[in-house]
């Protein structure tokens, strides 16, 4: 147990020192936050684990949990609630995205003084969806008419949602020019880094052969968000149309790294040119329609992802888990349902298992009380890495 500290530490290293103490900061705040902050140390003790089910390897989105849903407005305009963090994506046995899931369950109904049995409930409902979804061998997806409960509002709440809503919250108007609003969330940049910031990209909108069309940039802020992404560099920017009054987009520039599960992956990946180009392969596959704008660019010598800005409210929250326990069932029943289609979509695409041997897999549930039990065994056990973070944190030795 001591070398939690250490090793969270040497994981964070090489990001921004101010964004990584406010990274601490939220991990220090619950178990669930902690659980989301460290990845990397979920997967090197799994990968230790010797009685893991043998599963086939598939493309996963790597740190898949509660909050990684969420609904957003895809590349065709239109409202899907959908797996929306690829950051950590890889080949990797299926058996793996179903325990880190199933783990945040346990995580989110102890955090929240649940008892146990209940996320057994819901654990095994996602299991027996998956596995469900996965013997149909055909792919789902969800959208405002077919949505139901809490999806179904969050999907509504996006349909109605005006630009110039989004213009009031996160710009001020200054004179002629309409700039971003700088806060803790929004922090403003120097001179010769906005500079260059804006010179790169307004080259990628000239360049670049797909949308957006006839747009400028009129500002850019460093932008604080997530919680296992803070210490990277990440970026919005305001871009405005030249044609038409008053139309802006929002776009999200974020920085990308190695997955986080490379290290423990015996499985051999392919030779991706970047981290942003596996980002956003894996996300293009597994995700029924992509967001708006996803895209790669390399920003001094760094590789990045380019999306329409997403809402971060319109994230599953699991503090509802406390207030709408009840309907929370048809949630992870649909999170389930798109676990297992996002699987299916990208079967079989560079040594990722076919669909037939998916159905298969979903076919045959004697891997699932493994999976039930590993997720309770270290739900349990990462307890004990928190208490461990919270007296170094207090003791500042991760400063």
């Amino acid at each position: 147990m001591e070398k939690i500290a250490s090793k969270i530490k040497k994981f964070n290293e090489p990001l921004l020192k101010k964004q990584v103490s406010l990274k601490y900061k939220q991990m220090n705040k619950n178990l669930y936050s902690f659980f989301r902050g460290t990845c990397h140390l979920f997967y090197e003790e799994l990968s230790q684990e010797k009685k893991i089910p043998f599963s086939p390897a598939i493309w996963i989105c790597g740190d898949l949990h509660m909050e990684n849903f969420g609904s957003y407005k895809g590349d065709n305009r239109l409202v899907y609630f959908d797996l929306n963090d690829f950051d950590e994506s890889i080949l990797a046995p299926a058996s793996w995205e179903l325990i880190r899931f199933v783990t945040s369950i346990f995580i989110a109904f102890d955090s929240l003084n649940i008892e146990e049995k209940k996320a057994e409930n819901m654990a095994n409902l996602f299991l027996k969806i998956y596995s469900q979804t996965l013997a149909k061998g055909k792919s789902f997806y969800i959208e405002p008419q077919t949505a139901q409960g809490i999806v179904c509002e969050f999907l509504n709440a996006v349909s109605k949602r005006k630009q110039k809503e989004l213009l009031a919250k996160r710009t001020i108007k200054k004179g002629k020019k309409r700039l971003l609003i700088t806060d803790d969330k929004r922090l403003p940049l120097n001179k010769e880094e906005k500079k260059e910031l804006f010179k790169h990209m307004n080259d990628w909108i000239i360049n670049n052969s797909g949308r957006p069309y006839n747009y400028e940039v009129v500002d850019v802020v460093f932008r604080i968000a997530g919680l296992g992404s803070l210490g990277l560099k990440r970026y919005l920017f305001l871009l405005k149309s030249t044609n038409l009054k008053e139309k802006y987009l929002f776009v999200d520039m974020k920085q990308s790294r190695v997955s986080s599960l490379a290290p423990f992956i015996k499985i051999q990946q392919p030779n991706w040119k970047t981290e942003s180009e596996r980002i956003i392969t894996v996300q293009e596959r597994m995700q029924n329609i992509p967001p708006f704008l996803l895209s790669t660019t390399s920003f001094a010598e760094e590789s990045f992802v380019l999306q329409e800005l997403q809402p971060i409210k319109d994230n599953i929250n699991f503090n509802l888990i406390k207030d709408e326990y009840r309907n929370m069932y048809q949630v992870i029943n649909d999170m389930a349902m798109l676990t297992a289609s996002a699987q299916l979509r990208s079967a079989g695409r560079q040594n990722a298992a076919n669909a037939d041997e998916l159905v298969l897999f979903g076919q045959n549930d004697n891997w699932q009380p493994q999976i039930m039990k590993y997720a309770v065994k270290y739900s349990q056990h990462i307890k004990k890495q928190y208490t461990s973070f919270q007296k170094d944190y207090k003791l500042k030795k991760l400063a």
